[in-house]
């Protein structure tokens, strides 16, 4: 019985990726370049991975599946309290980060007691389960009477940004972004347009598509938003990738329960999305709405997924 089967992933092709730590995760995964600027071709690539947990009152030894649109902890593993300690202490305690990779001798204590095992006794399998999102939107509907609001006009042709000048965006507007503003609460007045696909923001006077598209490059993303003006998606033809401005102005200081600084009516399925505006002196520009702040990549590998929007 392999560790696919012990996890109860029978059929599925586990391999453990040894010189995988947390931060190079975060660079693959949310900066799209990690060790060797390695980077993630496919929203089906899954990496798996053993780090120490040392957030709580004793460390835990977890096995992580990575992916584009999910960090999920498949099992703890019963490894001995003074291994994981003897690692923490080697690599400084960060109260920070308590994220810990793993040394050459917990990866021998794996291979021997876990991998190479058929004892399955020191494994616990964490209940990953996922509940249907919820996407009762919560908000006033359309027609439904709002007290006065202040208009805000946004830009709503892409441009060419620089990263100094998409720093000094969020300032402007006192948008919330977690890098370079992170004081800033920009407040909308979302509407529900009761067609279970859009809501509507009154002070800016944006349409917002609450679902989106997967991941993909720009020319697909593109294509996508030309189909949605063929089909006439939610009665308009009009709709278009968001500009930076348009897409700070959704953000929220706080995290929803979807893990995005979003207001819940949007999907989780869309964790950060391709704006209009591309980067000099190369790239193109991404909200990341898991991280709450904007980034750039490439726009072909691995891509992005896609929101549209429209000007009422």
């Amino acid at each position: 019985m392999g560790l696919a089967d012990r996890l109860g992933m029978t059929g599925h092709h586990l391999t453990i990726d040894w010189d995988l730590t947390p931060t190079d995760t975060f660079a693959m995964f949310e900066s799209w370049g990690g060790k060797d600027q390695e980077r993630i071709r496919s929203n089906s690539e899954l990496h798996y991975y053993f780090y120490i947990d040392n957030w709580g009152s004793s460390a835990k030894l977890c096995l992580m599946e990575r992916g584009v649109k999910h960090a999920k902890i498949l099992a703890h593993i019963d490894c001995p309290q003074e291994m994981l300690k003897k690692c923490v202490a080697q690599q400084g305690v960060d109260m920070r980060d308590k994220s810990y990779a793993i040394d050459e001798g917990i990866k021998q204590w794996l291979l021997e007691k876990i991998v190479e095992s058929e004892d399955a006794s020191r494994i616990a399998l964490v209940d990953n389960s996922v509940k249907p999102e919820a996407m009762e939107t919560g908000l006033p509907k359309k027609g439904a009477p709002l007290p006065a609001l202040e208009k805000v006009s946004l830009r709503a042709a892409g441009v060419v940004l620089t990263e100094q000048e998409v720093a000094a965006l969020a300032a402007k507007h006192n948008f919330f972004d977690s890098r370079h503003n992170p004081q800033g609460n920009f407040s909308n007045a979302l509407v529900d347009n009761g067609d279970g696909l859009t809501v509507t923001d009154q002070v800016t006077g944006i349409m917002w598509q609450r679902g989106g598209c997967d991941l993909s490059a720009i020319r697909n993303v593109q294509k996508y938003v030309a189909k949605l003006n063929q089909q006439r998606f939610a009665g308009f033809s009009d709709w278009r990738l968001p500009t930076m401005e348009e897409a700070f102005s959704l953000l929220e200081p706080q995290v929803n329960a979807k893990g995005a600084h979003l207001h819940p009516c949007f999907s989780r399925e869309q964790p950060f999305i391709f704006l209009a505006d591309q980067r000099k002196p190369g790239g193109y520009w991404f909200m990341d709405f898991k991280q709450g702040t904007a980034f750039w990549a490439s726009g072909s590998i691995p891509g992005g997924f896609g929101r549209v929007c429209r000007s009422v």
